[in-house]
């Protein structure tokens, strides 16, 4: 059973018979907002967002490894990016892009991993519709939890999720925090405040 989260809610990743989860994915989907207008007849009303999502590893507050679309696994081969999506279009449905975590597999070292979503052509959030992230159990395929990235605005990018360890387990908490940048490495001071 899915869990529709809120910013700030926190679950634990462990199976419903109580094991901990050993593979998540963290997905990404999104649409652009219809063109109105003039601009739509010309182009068929149809629009493409370039959303990039990113999951950056941290031991001890400081930034150790990234996932991306230029560099697609952790150097410990614990984490895979499934590829850039560069128009979206799943919206409320499937993932366009995805962060594979082998979390049996991740550096005892790292102890929170960042997941983040930004516009690397600019386009603003105020163009986005229909814009989620979501944690599935990639062994079972259910997904687990879903934060649906709310506020359009005008900025470039959102810190969409974290999962930390906690004791011998990881836990997900969903932040939902706006930001400004087209990079993860713009995003790192907004990081920091949810380390």
């Amino acid at each position: 059973m899915s869990v529709n989260m809120t910013k700030g809610q926190q679950i634990n990743l462990s199976k419903a018979d109580g094991t901990a989860l050993t593979s998540v994915r963290m997905g990404l989907g999104w649409q652009a907002v219809p063109r109105k207008g003039f601009l739509a007849k010309l182009t068929g009303g149809g629009a493409e967002i370039d959303l990039d999502a990113s999951a950056v590893l941290f031991a001890a507050g400081q930034p150790i490894d990234v996932v991306f679309f230029q560099h697609l696994v952790s150097d410990d081969g614990s984490v895979r990016h499934t590829g850039d999506n560069l128009t979206g279009g799943a919206g409320a449905g499937g993932d366009d892009e995805a962060i594979l975590v082998d979390l049996a597999r991740v550096s005892a070292r790292i102890d929170q991993i960042v997941f983040t979503v930004n516009s690397f052509t600019g386009q603003t959030f105020g163009e986005v519709q229909n814009a989620f992230c979501r944690l599935v159990d990639e062994t079972t395929g259910a997904e687990l939890a879903r934060y649906t990235l709310t506020g359009g605005g005008n900025h470039t990018a959102q810190i969409m999720a974290k999962v930390h360890r906690t004791g011998g387990g990881w836990q997900m908490k969903a932040i939902g925090e706006p930001a400004t940048g087209r990079t993860f490495q713009d995003l790192l001071p907004s990081i920091s405040t949810h380390l």
